[in-house]
């Protein structure tokens, strides 16, 4: 076939609308043709592919991208800048608000954190305020104005002087400020200490620390700017001990409450005793004697171990009005080393032997004991009238608040094991709730707010007590 041309350009590419897919494509002939392997080509930058795009991400990143961020960033600092401007004023602002206390009374407004010297500054007490004086000795004016400042409370607290420039205030003190104290000149002390004495009040099965002794105090002072001698007196009182006597008396109207003691022991019937309280669910107070609880610890932890109460009834069974106030201590400490080394339980409840102890006693070793228990219905089973009798000693006196005292060792232990379950039934048929010592202590409201078994102990400015002389008992 022959080669010819025509006379009229060829076609020009025209758009054409594909149904198959959107927007406008080159005629099929135009279409880009395939590469062929081992062919070199060159990379243009316009069209409509996939390279065009690349390129104009290129230029609008390492170029006109670049510059627009640029141009940005003044603003980003003026943003920080400005925040940061904020937040200091701000702090500014909040440590230096101001917030409100009482100031003599009455409301007033302050800079948090104002110490006490600025407000006293601030409020004109420089002006409003008259020192106090500088006394000698005796009283007599040595320099007026040469006393304290200012009288500063806080919170109902004294300040001294010397922290008026640390103590800073935060909001809500009661501050008041007032005229300056006297003081008197720097002077030598000679003091004499007053003891408190003690008495004894009161009819009970317990005794009791109602108030404690504090001692008080005279001086005499000798001022060293004049050398003036003055006695001042009595400048602190004496606070006398006073030992009170009282028995239970249950506040409930429509119940009744009794406690069984049992003394002298752990015995040889102690277990058997604790076996018939756990088959009746009652519990007891053991008043234990020391030489007998280091022949039978195992006892007495078991005691301990069954939940009952433990008291001491001294080391051994002997008159503690008859001795002395160190073998008075004597007894009483060993009484409690030995039930703690076996129990390891601190007890200062205490049984005195025959319940005699003396206001001498008291005096002596009020710091160690808690509470001096007797009773208020004797079994008389140490006198072994037989079980039966004993059983009826208990339940025909029994009454509401009552304290039983039974015996617990070798000779009286075979007759309280027999007359033990019949007391049990039968104050239980009468109506009785039985109680350890504590227990009933805590049925009488007013008693138990004047003793706590459990934390009965000598206050630390206390002191033993002196007995009166003859002429103050008169």
């Amino acid at each position: 076939m022959l080669n010819h041309t025509t006379s009229y350009p060829p076609k020009r590419p025209h758009p054409r609308r594909n149904q198959k897919t959107t927007g406008y494509q080159l005629s099929r002939s135009r279409k880009k043709a395939p590469h062929r392997p081992g062919a070199s080509y060159v990379r243009h930058s316009q069209g409509f592919g996939s390279d065009n795009r690349r390129s104009r991400t290129h230029v609008r990143r390492g170029g006109q991208g670049s510059s627009r961020r640029n141009a940005r960033r003044p603003y980003a600092f003026v943003i920080v800048g400005c925040a940061a401007l904020f937040f200091v004023a701000s702090l500014i602002w909040y440590l230096n608000r101001s917030v409100g206390i009482t100031l003599n009374g009455s409301d007033a407004s302050v800079h948090i954190g104002a110490t006490i010297t600025q407000v006293i500054e601030d409020e004109g007490f420089e002006d409003s305020c008259r020192p106090g004086n500088l006394l000698a000795v005796d009283d007599s004016v040595i320099t007026r104005g040469g006393g304290e400042r200012y009288s500063v409370t806080l919170d109902g607290e004294e300040v001294d002087p010397d922290s008026y420039d640390t103590v800073k205030l935060e909001g809500g003190e009661e501050l008041e400020i007032h005229d300056g104290a006297d003081v008197y000149e720097d002077h030598k002390v000679e003091a004499t200490t007053i003891e408190p004495t003690i008495t004894v009040e009161g009819n009970g099965a317990i005794g009791y620390v109602s108030t404690w002794g504090i001692p008080g105090r005279s001086e005499v002072w000798t001022g060293e700017l004049t050398g003036i001698t003055a006695d001042r007196g009595v400048v602190q009182k004496v606070q006398d001990c006073v030992v009170t006597y009282r028995s239970v008396s249950p506040d409930a109207e429509d119940a009744r409450y009794i406690a069984l003691t049992f003394d002298e022991g752990p015995s040889a019937y102690t277990q058997q005793i604790l076996d018939i309280l756990e088959e009746k669910g009652v519990s007891a107070t053991f008043f234990l004697q020391g030489d007998a609880v280091e022949e039978n610890p195992a006892a007495a932890k078991a005691i301990a171990e069954a939940g009952h109460e433990i008291g001491s009834n001294a080391y051994n069974d002997v008159d503690l009005s008859t001795l002395s106030g160190e073998e008075l201590r004597s007894q009483l400490t060993r009484g409690f080393d030995a039930i703690e080394n076996a129990t390891g339980e601190r007890v200062n409840l205490l049984r005195a032997p025959y319940a005699s102890f003396s206001t001498e006693n008291w005096a002596e070793s009020m710091d160690i004991v808690g509470a001096v228990v007797s009773w208020n219905i004797d079994s008389g089973d140490w006198l072994l009238p037989g079980a039966e009798s004993v059983q009826a000693n208990v339940v025909g006196a029994a009454h509401n608040g009552n304290i039983v005292l039974l015996t617990d060792n070798d000779a009286t232990g075979e007759q309280l094991v027999e007359a033990l379950p019949g007391i049990i039934d039968q104050l239980k048929e009468d109506g009785y709730t039985i109680v350890t010592l504590s227990e009933l202590i805590a049925t009488d409201e007013d008693f138990a707010e004047e003793l706590d078994l459990a934390h009965a102990s000598m206050p630390e400015d206390a002191a033993l007590p002196v007995m009166p002389s003859d002429d103050e008992e008169e």
